[in-house]
């Protein structure tokens, strides 16, 4: 047999192996793929051309929607409309108005939801006046909607006695700080948590000087 078939057939097999290595190592990548011709947008014909919205039909899927994705879970006006923004078979001025509905049936009431947004958080956890500040805005709130939404929340549960459940619940877990750099890290512990400087340098220095009740 000639030498060149003998090298051709030998680099045609190992071709050939690789590619059937090829094949198995990537088969489920091939089953996967939907080689359907895509459907075409809802917001478009079958051409591919831009479909005019229907304002009723559009204002009725935007208020469903709105309603279904407030029943999951409480949201900002902003919040929610961004989320209706989203699709493109509605516009600004159809979501404006369902907002608008929406606050005339109470659905929507950034204040309120702000109040029990922080009331919750801190039943969740002892957080200082900071870290609460960031997660209401965070939730897309103006800064008077969030202030206000502080200070009630801190009307009904003061900060210090706040920080008490925080510092309890660290003895709890790490003991009493015996060394500077326990203390340390208790003190940075309390700082993350949103308290003040000069609420945590008070209550570190009540933990210090042993004149902290743990049982309070």
């Amino acid at each position: 047999m000639d030498l060149q078939i003998v090298e051709d057939y030998f680099y045609f097999c190992l071709f050939t192996f690789a590619f059937v290595l090829f094949l198995r190592e990537n088969s489920k990548m091939f089953k996967k793929r939907n080689w359907r011709a895509a459907k075409p947008r809802e917001d478009s014909d079958e051409d591919g051309t831009p479909r005019e919205i229907n304002p009723e039909r559009a204002r009725r899927k935007t208020f469903d929607r709105a309603v279904n994705l407030l029943t999951y879970k409480p949201r900002s006006v902003k919040e929610l409309r961004e989320r209706l923004l989203e699709k493109t078979w509605t516009n600004e001025e159809i979501v404006d108005a369902v907002l608008e509905k929406l606050k005339e049936y109470n659905y929507l009431n950034d204040e309120q939801f702000a109040k029990e947004f922080a009331a919750s958080k801190l039943r969740q956890k002892p957080i200082g006046k900071r870290v609460l500040k960031q997660k209401l805005a965070h939730r897309k709130l103006d800064k008077e909607t969030v202030d206000e939404a502080i200070e009630r929340a801190f009307e009904e549960t003061p900060e210090a006695e706040i920080i008490k459940q925080a510092v309890a619940k660290r003895l709890r877990l790490k003991g009493k700080p015996e060394t500077r750099q326990d203390a340390k890290k208790f003190y940075d512990y309390l700082l993350r948590q949103g308290f003040s400087y000069d609420l945590v340098s008070r209550k570190m220095r009540e933990i210090v000087s042993k004149d902290f009740d743990e049982n309070e």
